[in-house]
């Protein structure tokens, strides 16, 4: 593990990616590249192994190099809706009570998805949501791009050595680590690649969360 840039006594905040962090939406994801897939007579199993490593116009690019990204990207994104409204979602265990826990304006939602599926997520799993949402259409450039997180940042008024970020994927991770920030990862079996903390699931991190928004960076150990 490598040193954190946090300043003892500077107010702290934490930047949450979502899917995959605090909610458990694999299921779902998989269903929609599913259906997509079969809509365009492809296999499904290749098309998903493709789109978990790429965003989804260079899956496109990939799977379908012969068909419109815009037209293959609007029935991405009218499966994804219907998604939201009638898919079954679950949050992480520790979820709801570390997002409860948390000091109103200390904390944001940092996500490659977009806003109104957020609102839809959280609102169907009963999870507060923040402030200061940066999704896919605040930013120019994604993860692992640090931008989405400098922007979440300068909306909570915060520097990034003040910020701690809370991840479960390594593109994320590597945005929060270029952004300058302190960098966790949860639930997933094994640490990504520079992570200043990793712990096996986001319920083994609560109590630290908490302990890192009050000033203290190692806070007690799980």
């Amino acid at each position: 593990m490598i040193g954190e840039p946090v300043r003892p006594g500077a107010r702290k905040y934490v930047l949450f990616d979502v899917d995959g962090t605090l909610i458990d939406a694999v299921d779902n994801q998989r269903r929609v590249w599913r259906v997509w897939a079969e809509r365009y007579g492809l296999d499904p199993d290749a098309v998903h192994q493709v789109a978990l490593g790429t965003r989804p116009m260079e899956t496109f690019a990939e799977v379908v190099p012969d068909r419109d990204p815009r037209e293959c990207l609007a029935v991405l994104h009218e499966l994804e809706d219907e998604d939201v409204r009638s898919g079954v979602y679950g949050a992480f265990d520790g979820a709801s009570e570390l997002l409860n826990a948390l000091p109103p304006g200390a904390w944001a939602l940092v996500t490659s998805n977009y806003e109104h599926r957020v609102r839809g997520r959280f609102a169907r799993t009963g999870l507060p949501v923040p402030d200061v949402i940066v999704d896919a259409a605040s930013v120019a450039e994604g993860k692992p791009s640090p931008v989405p997180y400098l922007l979440s940042a300068e909306r909570l008024g915060a520097g990034p050595e003040d910020c701690l970020v809370v991840e479960d994927a390594p593109s994320g991770v590597l945005s929060g680590l270029r952004a300058g920030m302190t960098v966790w990862g949860v639930n997933t079996p094994v640490a990504a690649d520079g992570v200043h903390r990793h712990f096996g699931s986001l319920r083994e991190a609560v109590r630290d969360i908490l302990a890192f928004t009050e000033g203290n960076a190692e806070g007690p150990r799980p």
